[in-house]
């Protein structure tokens, strides 16, 4: 893919072209036959095998389905890169369930259905006076999915998007609603969180909130990688929430952006950022592209959810070709693990638009990529030429596995099963959890009979 068509890809979330057609549904269960679809996940990687896909339009039609249905996986907002939502019978969109059911404002929680996207609910949120914590990259991906998967944004001092849940709602295999929280349930709460579709389908979710806050971003270019090896902790510190990226060539992180909280740190940043230079205009993450798509920068402030996603939620392209894949280590080891990386730059160059670096805080949620150890994501977007990203990440994959890596649930990976469960203490507790639930395998696909049954 050209480059030029990474500017159309970055923000995508087509969900009416992959939601549609649809086989709708009621709740007397009327299903409506019609040839089966071709259809995709966003960036286009994936086609979804299962035969059927339906849209309930309220937690009871979706309870009736899943009662009903054999094997099945729920469908969020499409973003994951590989079969994770896929099933070999039945999907069950949740993008009908995209409302913002309650704002508490004594006890600081916002509860949402699971299919709602967090570019949608912010803005009414933050008219209430409230913020989240933090956000992703983009804007257009579903709660559930986020938190299901251990998304995030960054900040050292920032847990992922799931770690401000505080109750859930799901349906499990045989139909019934059940409710879980983090006062009542301790321990087994931290297990359900992060529950790779394996559990049930999320309906609702209750989050912590704050109150609602600005943010302005500071951006440098071509920051030296010896500067970054001396100093990075005291860079990716420098704000609320800060990214590098690099393209693994001449030594050099070609750009930093800075999010500052506005009521925490209002001073101006000098114009050399630890041998950087401040930039004199918004950019892309690829310089060369044009950043009208990215979130506005220069340092001048805005709502949370302006700022601390880095494209716009009103950006909605038609199509997104691309590949991701996403590592993340202790923070300790991030600087050993990125020159080591840095070592393979002529080898990942080729096939690579952009990398990321992010920090991301510890969480006490079982399947958490981040699950007891303040992390490093180091996120690679690559051109959609499969084979030879396949062989890259697995390349990647042993450059990194002195540092014990764990992969993003929902982006690309050929780490050998037993392999990853090693990488999380809890696993055959999540193991005995899942089979609990689910256990005649309602929920199971190709991908949990792989990584977490295989």
């Amino acid at each position: 893919m050209k480059r030029k068509t990474f500017l159309k890809t970055t923000a995508v979330v087509a969900a009416g072209s992959i939601v549609a057609p649809m086989i709708s549904c009621n709740t007397d269960q009327k299903q409506v036959k019609m040839d089966k679809p071709i259809r995709k996940n966003w960036a286009g990687n994936y086609q979804y095998k299962a035969e059927n896909l339906y849209a309930p339009n309220n937690v009871e039609e979706l309870q009736a389905l899943v009662k009903k249905l054999g094997k099945q996986k729920a469908l969020g907002s499409t973003h994951c890169f590989n079969n994770i939502a896929d099933s070999p019978l039945n999907q069950i969109s949740t993008a009908n369930l995209n409302k913002v059911v309650a704002i508490d404002e004594n006890a600081k929680t916002l509860t949402v259905e699971g299919g709602a996207r967090y570019g949608q609910i912010a803005p009414a949120l933050d008219q209430k006076g409230f913020a989240l914590h933090n956000l992703a990259s983009l804007p257009h991906i579903s709660v559930a999915g986020a938190c299901a998967t251990g998304t995030h944004g960054s900040g050292v001092k920032n847990g992922n998007l799931a770690s401000p849940v505080r109750a859930i709602e799901m349906v499990t295999p045989s139909g019934e609603i059940v409710n879980l929280s983090r006062e009542k349930d301790g321990d087994t709460f931290n297990g359900v969180v992060v529950g790779l579709g394996a559990l049930g389908i999320v309906t609702k979710l209750t989050l912590d909130l704050l109150p609602s806050f600005q943010v302005r971003q500071d951006l440098f270019q071509d920051l030296p990688l010896e500067s970054m090896k001396d100093h990075f902790d005291e860079i990716m510190a420098s704000g609320y929430s800060v990214s590098l990226f690099t393209d693994w060539q001449n030594k050099n992180i070609s750009q930093i952006w800075v999010k500052r909280r506005v009521d925490a740190d209002t001073k101006p940043m000098d114009a050399d950022f630890f041998g950087a230079k401040a930039a004199t205009k918004n950019l892309h993450p690829i310089t060369r592209l044009s950043a009208e798509n990215c979130t506005e920068q220069m340092g001048v402030p805005g709502p949370w959810y302006e700022r601390l996603p880095h494209f716009k939620m009103g950006f909605t392209p038609s199509s997104g070709e691309e590949l991701q894949s996403e590592f993340f280590v202790a923070k300790e080891n991030a600087v050993d693990a990125l020159l080591a990386l840095e070592k393979k730059g002529d080898l990942i160059f080729p096939q690579l638009m952009i990398s990321e670096i992010r920090t991301i805080a510890a969480d006490e949620l079982w399947m958490s990529p981040h699950y007891k150890r303040d992390s490093v994501a180091i996120h690679c977007t690559w051109k959609q030429n499969t084979p030879e990203v396949t062989k890259l990440v697995t390349m990647i994959e042993a450059e990194l596995a002195t540092f014990n890596p764990r992969p993003h649930w929902g982006k690309l990976f050929t780490m050998a099963p037993a392999e990853l469960h090693s990488r999380y203490e809890r696993f055959n507790d999540f193991l005995t959890l899942a089979k609990n639930y689910d256990p005649e395998g309602k929920f199971r696909n190709d991908y949990l009979d792989l990584n977490i049954y295989g």
